[in-house]
């Protein structure tokens, strides 16, 4: 929880400096190699949003630019003075070009042939100039970029993620982003969940992303979340997003039927209780993602962590309860009695009868559900 925490007063903030760690680049690739072997060769890679000399990214492909049969790797950066008006954090050598070129240029470095001679083209032969403008990838310049790549890599700032996966779309590329997992509830990201436009990589180890940061924002998280000895910072929101398919995108969940969940589940407010059914919505609650009944045909209210899991040759997303969303799938108002029985329970909090919030009654009494995507399974004859 302090981890997510941070990652909101981040947002709020812009402190978007959050280093990939090359472990997590060179895991997650892998398990598209795995699905496909070819996923990367001829094709041009821009790694936007970088700081060339040092990420993780960029050493990653260029290490591995052969294997991956790659035809060109492109990777910029920000300028150090477009960082500071956009509230990002100058980097981790900040004194490096602050009073020359790199103040108001960010940098281009590009590999696509071997430059030094020595029969492998690796990190060494990268060639690299200053770009005309500041390196954000909203300007035309890198917008030319994206246009000439096949696939985009990167671990955009925390808080330009929309509109940077609205860049990618517009541009109809290829990618592969790091992002809060709290972005699919964005009016402009689920849509795109929902239609299988995007959907969620593999994720990090053990659900744990470890992030570098400057030295000089380290104060700002708490023991547990910062790792002193190693500088790095430890968030459990984060995964990836991207279109490129993946094989654990089409492992089935095994489920048990609602009568086993009912009798063997492991979390007792499931063991022993019937499923409850919404008050303004024909659709169950499902509090687990391990306690979704695998003989329930109709709508399910399901926690967002489903989507790392998420087969959408098993399940189809009909929506999500959200203020944007809630009417137009048919979540009724909540009512006068529901608020009424919900304050004389002790509910608190602001109200009122007109919301569209999903509600529910349990053991008698009366609940707002959290957050839940609302999903169906799909029958053996769906497309």
């Amino acid at each position: 929880m302090a981890g997510n925490k941070t990652l909101g007063r981040a947002k709020e903030a812009k402190n978007d400096e959050f280093y990939t760690q090359f472990a997590d680049i060179e895991r997650e690739v892998n398990a598209y190699l795995a699905y496909n072997p070819d996923v990367f060769r001829d094709k041009t890679v821009l790694l936007p949003c970088d700081d060339p000399e040092w990420s993780n990214f960029t050493r990653y492909f260029a290490q591995n630019f052969t294997s991956l049969g790659l035809k060109r790797l492109i990777s910029t950066g920000y300028a150090i003075e477009s960082k500071r008006r956009k509230g990002l954090l100058p980097g981790l050598f900040p004194e490096e070009d602050s009073a020359g070129p790199g103040a108001t240029h960010g940098k281009i470095f590009v590999l696509d042939r071997d430059t030094d001679g020595n029969g492998i083209v690796d990190l060494d032969d990268l060639e690299w100039r200053w770009l005309d403008g500041d390196g954000d990838f909203q300007s035309e310049e890198v917008g030319m970029l994206r246009d000439e790549a096949d696939i985009i890599v990167t671990n955009p700032p925390f808080s330009m993620f929309s509109e940077f996966v609205s860049w990618l779309i517009e541009g109809k590329k290829f990618f592969l982003i790091i992002g809060n997992l709290n972005s699919v509830s964005h009016k402009t990201i689920f849509p795109l969940i929902r239609s299988n436009s995007i959907w969620l990589g593999t994720g990090f180890a053990n659900g744990n992303a470890y992030f570098g940061i400057p030295e000089s924002s380290r104060t700002d998280y708490s023991k547990g979340v910062l790792d002193e000895a190693s500088g790095l910072v430890k968030f459990r929101n984060c995964c990836w997003f991207t279109n490129l398919d993946h094989g654990q995108r089409h492992e089935p969940m095994r489920l048990m039927t609602m009568a086993e969940n009912i009798r063997h589940s492991r979390h007792k407010d499931v063991r022993g209780h019937a499923y409850a059914r919404y008050e303004n919505y024909d659709a169950i609650e499902v509090p687990y993602v391990d306690a979704i009944p695998s003989d329930w045909d109709g709508v399910m209210g399901v926690p967002r962590s489903f989507l790392e899991h998420y087969n959408p040759d098993q399940f189809e997303i009909v929506g999500m309860d959200s203020k944007e969303l809630s009417e137009s799938l048919g979540i009724g108002p909540v009512g006068e009695d529901w608020v009424s029985r919900y304050r004389g329970a002790g509910g608190t909090g602001h109200i009122t009868p007109n919301m569209r919030n999903l509600v529910l009654t349990v053991d008698g009494i009366p609940k707002m559900s959290y957050a839940r995507i609302l999903i169906r399974k799909r029958k053996e004859n769906d497309e």
